[in-house]
């Protein structure tokens, strides 16, 4: 009989062993070498060189998902931004450099559940303004000067209510200040409000914002520019108090837009799976590589911010990818996929 189409042409793995292999990688951190003893302890004998060739074919063919999952994202009118670093193979140097994955993310309160994962060479913003291009929206990010162009090219700045609560937060569990445990019980309140509204509309939201959380927000603004003026310069609480003063015109943004988040916790929860990635497989061997492991990362992570289960959503996808028509290839992205006869 015909042997069905796959996506590594003529090739021995099915869809659910390069599903395996994948998942196991970039969803449960084990690096090739460990797959390849599993597997040894099986019985089967799978050199970590042809898992590697596996999931570079897989890493090409899901390439046009991943690329119509960042147009979605790019359509979206409010993102979240964060960065990490995570070490690479310097070519030829026999030792590692710094390189950085970005996490862009839509907000909480989006229809959409997307994360989209860009790994490049360096920290400079250059990386953050090519992957945005023209996108003028609403961008949730910290403090990073590498957003900063992105703000004179018309995107709006939405600061982290979360950064600026943990400057507070650091300073109170150092030495019990009195003036941090006063701003984090403002910030509290700002946060009590927002888990009252989480679930309603955004013009609700808006609403209760202004109405309740404003007043709180102002007095809070006020207060922190009377404490500025009583505490010495250089000090850790002016350091504190000069990191929200300085961006409250961002900080307080939110209040004005019920489609945007208090704070920037959803994208930096995306960014996790890297912390705890590297610490098992330590580095990406090359940039080809670490773009290859953002691009896997996106469809995993976005399958599962949808409440699919990474295995099953890449199995299936992998199977029904070779035939399906480029016009709707939308139907295996993770926020639209439905498992096949469903």
């Amino acid at each position: 009989a015909p042997v069905p189409a796959q996506v590594i042409d003529k090739g021995i793995p099915t869809a659910g062993l390069l599903a395996q292999v994948m998942v196991a990688k970039y969803a449960d951190h084990l690096p090739l070498y460990r797959q390849e003893r599993i597997f040894g302890r099986a019985g089967l004998a799978i050199p970590r060189s042809t898992l590697a060739e596996w999931v570079g074919a897989c890493g090409v063919q899901l390439q046009p998902l991943v690329d119509a999952l960042r147009d979605g994202l790019l359509r979206q009118e409010v993102l979240h931004a964060d960065e990490t670093p995570v070490p690479m193979l310097a070519p030829g140097m026999k030792k590692t450099q710094r390189a950085y994955v970005w996490a862009y993310a839509t907000s909480p309160f989006a229809a959409l559940r997307a994360v989209v994962y860009d790994f490049s060479p360096s920290r400079a913003g250059e990386h953050a303004r090519t992957f945005l291009g023209d996108w003028k929206g609403q961008l949730v990010c910290d403090d990073f000067a590498g957003y900063k162009a992105c703000f004179e090219q018309g995107v709006t700045e939405i600061g982290c209510m979360a950064h600026a609560r943990r400057k507070f937060y650091d300073l109170h569990a150092a030495n019990q200040s009195s003036l941090a445990e006063q701003a984090l019980h403002h910030i509290g309140q700002l946060y009590a409000i927002e888990r009252e509204v989480g679930d309603l509309p955004p013009d609700e939201r808006q609403r209760i914002r202004q109405e309740q959380a404003k007043p709180i927000a102002d007095a809070l603004h006020v207060w922190m520019l009377a404490q500025r003026q009583l505490v010495h310069e250089g000090t850790a609480i002016a350091k504190a108090l000069d990191y929200s003063l300085k961006r409250w015109t961002a900080l307080v943004r939110y209040l004005d837009d019920g489609r945007v988040a208090i704070d920037n916790n959803g994208c930096e929860n995306q960014i996790r799976p890297w912390a705890i990635g590297r610490s098992n497989w330590l580095f990406a061997g090359s940039l080809r590589s670490g773009k290859r492991a953002a691009a896997i990362m996106s469809l995993i992570q976005s399958a599962r911010l949808n409440g699919h289960d990474p295995y099953a959503y890449l199995k299936d996808v992998l199977t029904r990818l070779p035939t399906q028509p480029a016009s709707a290839l939308s139907e295996l992205l993770p926020h639209c996929w439905k498992p096949a006869g469903a």
